[in-house]
């Protein structure tokens, strides 16, 4: 165990998502400002990505996808401070075929092995309906629930409508951007367009600089063909520094540490 220091030392935080670079494009902001402050962060990632994109010449092709995009899954969560990094092995693209009280209670095994304040997971919108984000959000939420009492606060991360157009809009502005660049060709607009409204928003854009650099090291999806490979480092702050919150209608429903975050440290160097 890592020994942890600072204001926010002894809470605990869980994040739970579906595949690799799920934790770093949502909130990695967050996940490395909670780290800095003395957090013990947990992720728990519900498939490999064995069915993600291999963008040429960045991966050996005679390895499975699902084992190098695990090795990203580590070196990003490494970049962030994330302390546990636990990887299941439902089937990617598949996760709504998976037996629910089968995925529901492995959900409350990790939460119960994890204990931790704070869980945080996909809105209701699955970020962008991806069905895979939709049945991580139904699992967690009825784990949550279920844990009754014990239960810690849930969160759901949300998209700000429109801000993924204007990240592919700002890297095709690149002069050194290939004119196709985009979101692994998925409509930007749908990003954020039915989430339920933000009761919290986090300031985390002095972590911005370490969320790119976890995004970076899922190198097999965020290559040169990626829109966010081509944001400078003050785009990047501007579009990407602000991360958005719902508080769920279930579980612990006191105050939590997210909510008295206030960007008074230093990010890590």
């Amino acid at each position: 165990m890592i020994p942890r220091t600072g204001p926010l030392a002894g809470r605990r935080l869980l994040a739970i998502f579906a595949h690799p670079d799920d934790e770093s494009l949502a909130c990695g902001g967050t996940l490395a400002w909670c780290a800095a402050q003395g957090v013990r962060v947990s992720l728990l990632c519900v498939t490999r990505g064995e069915m993600g994109q291999r963008a040429p010449g960045t991966s050996d092709e005679t390895i499975p996808l699902g084992t190098i995009r695990r090795g990203e899954l580590h070196a990003a969560a490494q970049r962030l401070g994330v302390e546990d990094v636990i990887v299941f092995d439902h089937p990617d693209g598949s996760l709504n075929g998976v037996d629910e009280p089968q995925l529901r209670n492995e959900m409350i095994v990790a939460i119960r092995h994890v204990r931790p304040d704070v869980v945080i997971t996909f809105g209701p919108d699955g970020l962008y309906w991806h069905p895979d984000h939709v049945t991580v959000h139904e699992r967690v939420t009825e784990a949550v629930q279920q844990l009754g009492a014990s239960a810690p606060a849930l969160f759901y991360v949300v998209f700000a409508p429109g801000v993924m157009r204007r990240v592919v809009e700002t890297a095709r502005a690149n002069p050194d951007a290939p004119p196709d660049v985009s979101l692994w060709s998925l409509d930007p607009d749908a990003f954020g367009a039915w989430a339920p409204a933000a009761t919290l928003v986090l300031d985390a854009s002095a972590y911005t600089p370490r969320k790119i650099e976890a995004l970076r090291c899922h190198r097999t999806q965020v290559s040169a063909a990626s829109a966010l490979a081509w944001l400078t480092p003050s785009e990047a702050e501007r579009l990407l520094g602000h991360e958005h919150f719902v508080r769920a209608a279930t579980g612990y429903m006191g105050p939590t540490f997210l909510d008295a975050l206030r960007p008074t440290s230093a990010p890590l160097p």
